[in-house]
């Protein structure tokens, strides 16, 4: 909990730095320069090319968290609860322990607003810590077009990050929404508010992890590509084909 008091107190004082692992390796990277950690569902179209997050499974989203639990000293870790796994509170309840228990984690994400109140007010009254997730609800949206052009949109999200705050989440990612609505719910609400295609105005930045380093083949608007690591990857291995190919390698100094 002191990690998530110390997160609110950020708001309107430290920009908040996050990003997506899969991975020990790649978590223990980030651990170094990030806030929260997110073992995101988007593992799903990241890792295993499915065309949506809603065939991601509690198990997938459990395994791979143990592997960036390893990675994670620092950090606050939040794992994202996958597609049908909150229908009711029971079921949020349930799948959460189970989360948090085999995990280790310090969070889960639930994504919508005022139906999964209940849910999220469950969670919370068990001690279990949630950040909320609106905008571009990847688990439910047909269509990935950003929010907050209309102003039914507009009135939705802003009443919905009021609900999800006095539900008691302790922040909320607000994905592809239009900047001044990005700007006006952080400002209506006191908790903070993590954008990912949602204006710096946001009290802090999410990306999953793969885009920003250039593996992953996405050219989204919201997405900065801060290396090309699938061109340096491909000539590595490309450099040790060869090698192997001309049996320069391995040459002595790498054999016993």
């Amino acid at each position: 909990m002191d990690k998530i008091k110390k997160l609110i107190a950020k708001k309107n004082k430290n920009k908040i730095v996050s990003l997506t692992a899969y991975s020990k390796n790649i978590a223990s990277i980030l651990d170094n320069y990030c806030d929260i950690v997110l073992v995101g569902d988007s593992l799903g179209s990241v890792l295993y090319n499915y065309k949506s997050t809603r065939q991601v499974t509690l198990d997938m989203m459990i395994e791979h968290s143990k592997s960036v639990r390893m990675g994670v000293k620092k950090a606050l870790m939040v794992v994202d609860m996958p597609h049908n796994t909150y229908r009711n509170p029971k079921e949020a309840l349930k799948n959460a322990k189970k989360i948090i228990s085999k995990t280790k984690c310090d969070a889960v994400k639930l994504e919508g607003g005022k139906k999964i109140y209940n849910s999220i007010q469950t969670l919370v009254k068990n001690k279990i810590p949630v950040m909320g997730h609106l905008g571009v609800l990847p688990q439910s949206d047909k269509t990935f077009k950003f929010k907050g052009k209309k102003k039914s949109e507009r009135e939705k999200i802003l009443k919905d990050a009021k609900i999800l705050e006095n539900a008691g989440v302790f922040s909320i990612v607000l994905e592809c929404v239009e900047t001044s609505l990005a700007k006006y719910v952080t400002k209506q609400i006191n908790i903070p508010t993590i954008g990912i295609g949602a204006s710096n105005n946001c009290d802090g930045q999410i990306l999953v992890f793969d885009d920003l380093i250039g593996l992953n083949p996405i050219n989204a608007r919201f997405v900065k590509k801060y290396a090309n690591i699938h061109k340096q990857i491909k000539k590595a291995v490309s450099n040790y084909s060869k090698e192997v190919r001309k049996a320069q390698f391995p040459s002595k100094k790498y054999s016993y």
